[in-house]
Formats: structure tokens, sequence, C-alpha cells
């Protein structure tokens, strides 16, 4: 059931859906941000450190890329905040070039307290702050 519903990713403010990619919206802070629903894999990053990382689907990215790039910080970074089941907390999605992708980092902290593990499938909402 959840695997059908990660195929039905969409964009919600609080109450409202908010427009598509077709219609004109850029960000600045002191506009109501934007709620990303998604549901992605949880993949070990290649390496030594071997970071636990989300993937945002292609298409979110690329909008977030178009939306939100004016709001970019060091190494291309957006500040996000996010919640997983009872969790709430602030970081920032990373881009993955090769990938064309946006990457959420998963602390161990944050893996532990909603046991997930890798390769699991994950429902979060992601907003831009």
């Amino acid at each position: 059931m959840l695997v059908q519903f990660c195929y039905c990713l969409s964009i919600y403010h609080l109450n409202n859906i908010i427009p598509t990619s077709s219609h004109n919206f850029s960000a600045t802070r002191k506009q109501k941000m934007p709620i990303f629903k998604i549901c992605s894999e949880i993949t070990l990053y290649p390496g030594v450190a071997g970071w636990h990382f989300l993937s945002i689907p292609k298409n979110q990215s690329k909008e977030i890329k178009e939306k939100f790039s004016s709001l970019k910080r060091n190494w291309g970074s957006l500040p996000v905040e996010v919640t997983i089941g009872k969790i709430t907390w602030k970081t920032s999605i990373f881009p993955d070039t090769k990938a064309g992708v946006y990457m959420l980092p998963l602390k161990a902290e944050i893996r532990k307290k909603e046991s997930l593990k890798q390769k699991q499938t994950v429902l979060f909402s992601l907003k831009i702050s």
C-alpha cells in the first residue's frame, strides 16, 4: 500500500495544493513554503564515512532547484525542515549533480529513534526553510 502511495507524489501547502511548475512561483524567505510529501528508499552513500541518505526524486528535485535556487547556501545546499514519523528536525539537502537529485542526509540519531534501516522505503515531508 505504501509503495502505491509513493507514486502519487504531490506538493502541499499547509491546507492548500500549491501550483505546479507550470505556474510562476519564486521563493523568498517571507513566503509560506510548500510542504513536499516524498517517498524514498534509504541508501548508504559509498565511501569511508558511510552516510545514509534519502534521495528526492528527479521531478521534485528539478522543481525545488527551479523555485528555490535563490535560497541556496554553501555547496548548493538548501535549508529544510523534515518530518519522519513523529520526529521533526532542521537540516539541509544537498545536490547530487551526477544523479540530478537532492540528497537528504539521515543521522544515526534519527534512524535509531524511528527504527529506520538501509533499503527501507520511508514517507517523509520536507519544507524548504
